[in-house]
């Protein structure tokens, strides 16, 4: 296309001094002819000029309006972390952990949420436990008994020595008698400087422990009582099953293997013998390594006959 402008433009130029050519001879004023040798210059210079025009007048071509690709951030894949699939008519745990969540970082103290149904002495303990079981505070208060449980928050002040080290949080209720009722615990990151970061709180409101038999306050007879349920595993240590009596005494036991923290099933039964009806509590609870005591119980009474 262009090729064929430039000859347009060479043969206009040619015409034209054609024409002034022409003109001078005619005897009338016009124009200074160019000299012959500066035509090719004329020719040169008109031609640049030309495309110049050209490229303007060219229309220009637009980017299309397909629309720009959009990028979606990916998130990090997170770690593995236990998971619970809670099952029909699974109780709400009897002590709920509404903030911080678990492995929350903290910087003292910690700001805890609660939603817990008290034992029927109505008194609650709060205990943080160091990495090596030292303890490192206790709060016990007293709070009304409601079945649908009692709103309460407390803080609790610690320091350690280190930067940071993890820690357990655990909050426990006992029976009129005296005997554990309900424990459960939280992993929690302690740092003696820096901010606080708290993690949400995640699946806590269920029981890690659930009974398909007896119900609560069952009547067991004959001297042997059928325990079948659910469980999910707070760590890979035993947990126990036992019957335990107003006096605090144990009146059967039954040590349940678990295969890893998965949520699991079990069945069993627990011989017992007593003189007289007797309420017992059934009681189901896993050990801590370090602290040497319960990381989780759940309880519910149970009537023995003889």
């Amino acid at each position: 296309m262009l090729i064929r402008m430039f000859r347009k433009i060479f043969t206009l130029a040619a015409f034209s001094g054609l024409l002034t050519g022409c003109a001078l001879t005619g005897g009338s004023p016009g124009p200074t002819a160019y000299p012959p040798e500066y035509l090719p210059t004329v020719v040169a210079l008109t031609g640049q000029a030309a495309f110049q025009t050209a490229l303007a007048l060219s229309p220009i071509v637009l980017p299309s309006d397909t629309p720009e690709p959009t990028f979606t951030a990916l998130s990090p894949t997170p770690l593995p972390t236990q998971t619970f699939t809670p099952i029909p008519n699974i109780p709400l745990a009897q002590i709920q952990f509404l903030s911080p969540g678990s492995m929350s970082k903290i910087v003292s103290p910690v700001h805890l949420q609660l939603l817990v149904v008290s034992g029927e002495s109505e008194v609650i303990q709060i205990d943080l436990f160091g990495e090596d079981g030292r303890l490192l505070s206790r709060t016990i208060d007293r709070v009304n008994r409601h079945e649908t449980g009692v709103y309460a928050t407390y803080k609790i002040p610690f320091e350690i020595r280190a930067a940071a080290e993890t820690a357990l949080l655990q909050v426990s209720t006992k029976d009129e008698f005296g005997r554990m009722q309900s424990l459960n615990s939280l992993r929690l990151v302690l740092l003696s400087s820096g901010i606080t970061e708290e993690t949400p709180a995640g699946n806590v409101i269920y029981e890690r422990a659930v009974l398909f038999t007896p119900e609560d306050k069952a009547i067991a007879t004959h001297g042997d009582l059928v325990v079948e349920g659910q469980f999910w595993p707070f760590n890979q240590q035993l947990v126990f099953l036992e019957l335990i009596l107003p006096d605090r005494t144990t009146s059967a036991l039954r040590v349940l293997t678990m295969n890893g923290t998965d949520t699991q099933e079990f069945s069993t039964t627990l011989p017992y013998k007593v003189t007289e009806p007797t309420m017992a509590r059934l009681s189901i609870r896993q050990m801590d390594p370090i602290l040497g005591a319960p990381i989780y119980v759940y309880t519910q009474e149970i009537m023995l006959n003889p």
